[in-house]
């Protein structure tokens, strides 16, 4: 769709003239213009051992250290930490999955110091990292 706009008018059982119209705009718009929520997904292969630690306990570490970021900044509306069940194939550790009302939200996250400093936490103990954000 890129960045066309759609109208629609919603189905209403008022007289013409009283029915609503609605612009929707493209998912770039609506980043863009600060107004979509952004569901942020990263997850991380943890090494076997590192900082004195089982890779086990790290991710519970890791997994602390994460969850005390849930109120840091306004806008987040979900932050939910998962470790990789025992037993289950998986191919990463931990996994975060948070959703912002925003992408100023977002930013205002990724800059934030309690943000910053898991940051090296996680250098030190990880072995690979995956990302992806999207709007729902």
């Amino acid at each position: 769709m890129g960045n066309a706009i759609a109208v629609i008018i919603s189905h209403c059982r008022a007289p013409v003239g009283a029915c609503k119209i609605q612009t929707l705009r493209s998912p770039t718009q609506r980043i863009e213009q600060g107004d979509a929520v952004i569901r942020h997904i990263v997850m991380w292969k943890l090494k076997e051992h590192a900082e004195g630690a089982s890779r086990a306990e790290n991710a519970l570490k890791l997994k602390e250290k994460l969850e005390s970021c849930r109120d840091i900044v306004p806008g987040i509306l979900k932050l939910e930490v998962g470790i990789a069940a025992p037993g289950l194939e998986s191919s990463y550790d931990i996994v975060l999955v948070s959703d912002f009302a925003d992408k100023t939200a977002l930013d205002a996250y990724q800059v934030h110091p309690t943000h910053e400093a898991i940051k090296g936490f996680v250098g030190a103990v990880r072995e690979a990292r995956q990302a992806v954000d999207y709007e729902i």
